[in-house]
């Protein structure tokens, strides 16, 4: 079985401790976003059957529309991927 596995992206959290820190937090949200195109570019590259999602996707109290639109487009371009999402203490299987 080929799969990949990622957790704890928590798009669009506030990074509140690392703001005081120069930009950091934004800084960081950039860096979410390019290995979340590495990832999809690997699954599209390698034609990887299932994403694993553990953990939190994105921050709910802190998402934005845009940052949703951004993930279900990715998740547009794989297609042939089953994704299963586990938040908290849920498995949901996602179709695209």
């Amino acid at each position: 079985m080929r799969f990949i596995h990622m957790a704890d992206m928590h798009f669009d959290s506030p990074f509140r401790l690392l703001g005081t820190q120069e930009n950091f937090g934004n800084l960081r949200r950039i860096k979410q976003r390019s290995a979340m195109n590495k990832i999809i570019e690997k699954i599209k590259e390698e034609n990887i059957p299932y994403l694993f999602i553990a953990g939190d996707l994105y921050e709910n109290e802190n998402i934005r529309k845009t940052t949703i639109e951004y993930i279900n487009n990715l998740f547009k371009e794989i297609p042939k991927t089953k994704i299963f999402k586990a938040p908290a203490n849920q498995l949901t299987l996602i179709n695209y």
